[in-house]
């Protein structure tokens, strides 16, 4: 993919959009912009199905919806709330840890910085972009396995790791995309893009794509 054919193929894939899944946490945040259930969801859906992570979710903030009434539930707790999520073991403890320093060091208040962010427990670059663009409406680039995969699929930047990519995408990606990007390629790598196989006879975007690595379609 060149440069200047950014615009045509996020252009495409926003139109396509609507007729896939949209990640739960960004049609969460539509519906209520709230940083901590922003932080706290995606730290769930950390190695976790989209529907488990939203059940989780629900299940855990109708029990606490603050960090001062998530740190008076027990781990046993929190645990039965957000299970069968991923490692929810370790998942409930980060919870935890998370809530206590939201309240000691940031007056019971998620931090819009990503750097404040990444010092958190249990939270990365990906779930500390997430919080900044669809928690506080910041700009900052989400770069999860599906932006990772498919930008170096299709040649837009060359990178081995998430944390490379979203290096290479602050520098040449257009900062009008970089808070959308993260939800189109995600619903498009669930969907169409997929890591082996991907159904490139239904790809929308295929006439901009290098398939870099690609071995195997249909």
């Amino acid at each position: 993919m060149k440069a200047n054919e950014i615009h045509a193929a996020l252009k495409i894939l926003r139109a396509a959009a609507p007729q896939w899944h949209a990640p739960y946490v960004s049609g969460m945040a539509e519906r209520e912009r709230t940083p901590f259930r922003v932080l706290i969801s995606t730290m769930l859906s950390l190695r976790t199905k989209d529907a488990v992570t939203a059940l989780a979710t629900e299940k855990l903030f109708a029990l606490a919806a603050t960090p001062q009434k998530m740190l008076a539930l027990t781990p046993r707790q929190i645990e039965k709330a957000i299970y069968p999520a991923g490692f929810y073991h370790t998942k409930a403890r980060q919870i935890k840890k998370v809530c206590g320093i939201l309240l000691e060091q940031f007056d019971g208040r998620v931090p819009n910085e990503i750097d404040a962010l990444v010092q958190l427990p249990g939270v990365g670059r990906k779930t500390a972009n997430l919080v900044v663009t669809i928690g506080f409406g910041k700009p900052g680039i989400c770069v999860d396995t599906h932006v990772h995969r498919i930008t170096n699929r299709w040649g837009y930047v060359q990178t081995k790791t998430p944390d490379k990519t979203e290096v290479a995408l602050r520098a040449k990606l257009p900062a009008e995309y970089w808070i959308e990007i993260n939800d189109h390629l995600v619903a498009f790598g669930q969907n169409i893009c997929h890591p082996t196989s991907p159904k490139c006879s239904l790809c929308p975007v295929r006439a901009y794509c290098a398939r870099v690595g690609v071995t195997r379609s249909r």
